[in-house]
Formats: C-alpha cells, sequence, structure tokens
C-alpha cells in the first residue's frame, strides 16, 4: 500500500523512499514485530479462554511435555495477522509473486487451524483426515504453481536450476508441475513436523526466511544476479518484503513462544510458513538450495519417514522417537539443548546454502 505514495516522489522526493525494496522490507519486518508484541497477549488469553485444556499432550513422548498441558496452541494467528499486515502494508501489491505466496500461506494455514480446531475440540492428535488434508494441499499448490510458471520468464516456466552449475538448467516439462507441487507441500509438513518443541521451528523459519529474501532480493536484481551468475527473475525482489514480514511477525511470536511456551505455533502456523518459504524457492528457482538452507527441515521429515518405514519392514524402529528432536530427548538431553543446538545447526546449513551464490 505505502509503495503507490512512490508514485507521488515527482512533487515530494523524500517519498521516493517507498520504491527501495531494501526500506520496505526494513518496514515490514518492524511492523510484524510490533503487531504481534502489542496484539499477542489479547490473542493468548482469548485462544486460552476458547480452548479450556489446550494442546492434547501426547502420553507417549518425554515426560517432560507433560508439564505442558493448558498451553494453548493456534498461535499461528498471531504470526500470520502480522505478516499479513505487515505485507499488505509495505509489499507492491501490483506483484503477482507477492499474492500468490500469501494464496498458499493462507490456503495453508486454514487447513492447519481446521487441524488444530479438531484436535483442541476432540482432545486427540488425529486432526484432519491426512488424504483430505493433502488432497487440499495439492490442489491450493497447484494451483500458485500454475500461476508461477505463467509469470516466469519463458526459459525458467517449467525448468529447474542446479546448484554451483551457473548455465544449467534441467527442463522438467510436464513434471515441473508435480515437482514444484511437491516441492512446497514436504516443505510445509517438514516445518510441521519440526514443530515440537518451545521456540525449535519459528527460530529455523526466520533463518530460512531471511536467507531466501537475501536469495530473493539478488535473483531479482539484474546487476547482482549478473555479477553473481544466478538466474534472474525479475519480480522477485519483493518477496524480500513478504520475507522481512515473517522474521517480524517470528521474533515477536518468539517472545511468547520461548521456554516455557504461553502458546504453540499449532499446525496453523507451521503449515502456512512452512509453505511460504517452499513457494518462495519455487519463484526464485532455488529449490535445490533451499533443501540445503532448510536441510533441518528435511532431516525432521526424513527421521519420520525413516522410522515408519523401518518398523513396518522390520518391527524395529531406528530412533527412540520420532520426530528426531524426540529421540535426543530421549536420550537425555534437556529441551533447551535440543533447540538451542538445532538453532546452530539451521544457521550453518543457511550459511552453506548461501555459499553456493558464490560457487558457480
Amino acid at each position: 500500500m505505502f509503495f503507490w505514495l512512490s508514485d507521488f516522489a515527482a512533487s515530494f522526493s523524500p517519498l521516493n523512499l517507498f520504491r527501495y525494496i531494501t526500506f520496505r522490507a526494513g518496514a515490514a519486518t518492524a511492523t510484524a514485530l510490533f503487531f504481534v508484541l502489542f496484539f499477542g497477549p489479547a490473542i493468548i488469553n482469548l485462544l486460552r479462554l476458547k480452548q479450556g485444556k489446550g494442546q492434547p499432550i501426547r502420553e507417549d513422548g518425554p515426560e517432560a511435555h507433560l508439564l505442558k498441558r493448558g498451553t494453548p496452541t493456534m498461535g499461528g494467528l498471531m504470526i500470520l495477522s502480522g505478516v499479513f499486515f505487515s505485507a499488505l502494508l509495505w509489499a507492491n501489491l501490483n506483484n503477482p509473486f507477492v499474492w500468490c505466496v500469501l494464496a498458499v500461506t493462507l490456503g495453508f494455514g486454514a487447513i492447519g487451524f481446521y487441524d488444530d480446531y479438531l484436535k483442541v475440540t476432540k482432545q486427540s492428535h488425529k486432526g484432519f483426515s491426512s488424504k483430505a488434508r493433502l488432497a487440499l494441499e495439492a490442489i491450493i499448490a497447484g494451483t500458485a504453481c500454475y500461476v508461477v510458471a505463467r509469470y516466469l520468464p519463458p526459459q525458467l516456466s517449467s525448468t529447474i536450476a542446479i546448484p554451483v552449475f551457473k548455465d544449467t538448467l534441467i527442463n522438467l516439462g510436464y513434471f515441473f508441475l508435480p515437482f514444484t507441487v511437491f516441492v512446497i507441500i514436504a516443505f510445509g509438513n517438514a516445518v510441521n513436523l519440526t514443530d515440537g518443541l518451545d521456540g525449535l521451528a519459528i527460530v529455523p523459519v526466520m533463518v530460512a526466511a531471511g536467507t531466501l529474501g537475501f536469495i530473493a532480493y539478488l535473483s531479482g536484481n539484474a546487476i547482482f544476479a549478473n555479477y553473481l551468475q544466478i538466474h534472474f527473475v525479475p519480480g522477485t525482489g519483493e518477496l524480500a518484503v513478504l520475507l522481512g514480514a515473517v522474521i517480524g511477525a517470528g521474533l515477536g511470536f518468539l517472545w511468547f513462544n520461548a521456554p516455557p511456551a504461553q502458546i504453540f505455533m499449532g499446525d496453523t502456523g507451521s503449515l502456512a510458513l512452512g509453505g511460504l518459504l517452499g513457494t518462495v524457492s519455487v519463484i526464485t528457482k532455488h529449490e535445490i538450495v533451499f533443501a540445503i538452507i532448510g536441510g533441518l527441515f528435511v532431516l525432521e521429515a526424513a527421521s519420520v519417514v525413516i522410522q515408519v518405514a523401518s518398523f513396518k519392514l522390520t518391527g524395529k524402529r531406528v530412533f527412540r522417537m520420532a520426530p528426531i528432536h524426540h529421540h535426543f530427548e530421549k536420550k537425555g538431553w534437556k529441551e533447551p539443548q535440543v533447540v538451542i543446538r538445532f538453532w546452530i545447526i539451521a544457521v550453518i546449513l543457511a550459511l552453506i546454502g548461501l555459499a553456493t551464490l558464490k560457487l558457480r
């Protein structure tokens, strides 16, 4: 919205500031942060009043988790409110990529909200039917990817870029849509699986958002893209504003989610944020690089797949409990140890992902 003020810069030159993505990304971060900090307590009190017993706690999980009974969930409503409010104020709303990302975020958030609602009202871990949930996610992601492909440059509309090799593009043809849909769904659910400890998911999400925001800015700038020999995708720079809002809202949420958490993110937030990040990686042509940047999410999801496959095939479990953060809890690590060490891993993987920009 504020971007349109730059149209009057000829009459009042200071308004030209609103043209700059860097300025608006910083402003979006601050706006989302203060929005969540200001409205957070009211949202938490409302959710606590409506939910009563809060999020159900697994009986077979680490014993320390039983102390968290009564903590409300659906904290993703705080994050998404901050993201949308800030993005609508500071992003260029003429950019189709911004709307694609927001649409996936809203759609995945709605699915997660319904899942959380069922779990809270039934006081059970069995929420939304997994098949119906995946089907809805596929429809939302598929629609977004189709629109994205229409707005990408022709040479990039059905291809994936290979990191390190500057000119290498693999044309997937008709398989481009299924591949990109898989990326979005996979990361949506991977972030969801990571959200199991106080503060565990939101910091890696912010690290990934900051890294992808930097990449989006570079990819959308012809000079920087040419210098780094990455593929230039016009319009992606605007996504840095949106990702700045994610960082700000995430910081505000962490204020209330830090141990001991006053509120849990829930599927409402984790599914939406994972879908958001996956969609940005598709638009910027950095799907493979994002698998490195978001390697912590990949590890968490892989641990569940390995655990289930091993148990079905051999009757034995590879991990003491999946996702893998619970495995380390079962081994005796304290919750803050697991969380902070996983944060460190997320930062290291983000740096490795950024390093691929220069390895050309």
